[in-house]
């Protein structure tokens, strides 16, 4: 009767090796990616922060709080419950609304408080006495934009 011999070498050196090699290559590219800046701009999260009141049916106020980062705010917007945005214009934080002479404004100080009066010949809203939305947008020195509040009052 005749034996056959069993062949009892395995395949996992050859599976080891394939797997080892891959994940040399997969790494090798992960950091040449970030070596070479093909990661892309990676933006940092700023701090600065508002808080906002509402006083009666018809005015909503906006403080300007700071951070860290306020130093570096160029001005801020200020999205109101009708939609009307406005920039911050000067350091008490006055409020104008934005048209195509005036895109940019300038940086409150903190602790100004920004006062949105609702404009009684508005015929959107009558009065902002519900759930109003109100976000104030920080414009920085670098170009960047972060909403630093997006609340109901």
């Amino acid at each position: 009767m005749m034996k056959f011999r069993e062949n009892e070498d395995a395949v996992s050196p050859v599976i080891g090796v394939i797997l080892m090699v891959a994940i040399t290559v997969i790494l090798a590219a992960v950091i040449a990616a970030f070596v070479f800046g093909m990661a892309g701009n990676i933006q940092s999260t700023k701090s600065v922060a508002a808080t906002v009141t509402q006083q009666g049916q018809d005015k909503i106020i906006i403080t300007y709080q700071g951070g860290p980062d306020a130093a570096d705010v160029a001005y801020l917007r200020v999205t109101a419950p009708n939609t009307t945005v406005y920039n911050t214009t000067d350091a008490k934080g006055e409020l104008k609304k934005i048209d195509e002479t005036n895109a940019a404004g300038k940086p409150p100080t903190v602790g100004a408080s920004m006062t949105l009066t609702l404009d009684p010949n508005d015929d959107v809203d009558k009065d902002w006495s519900d759930r109003d939305h109100v976000v104030v947008t920080a414009h920085f020195k670098d170009g960047s934009d972060q909403v630093i509040l997006d609340t109901f009052v």
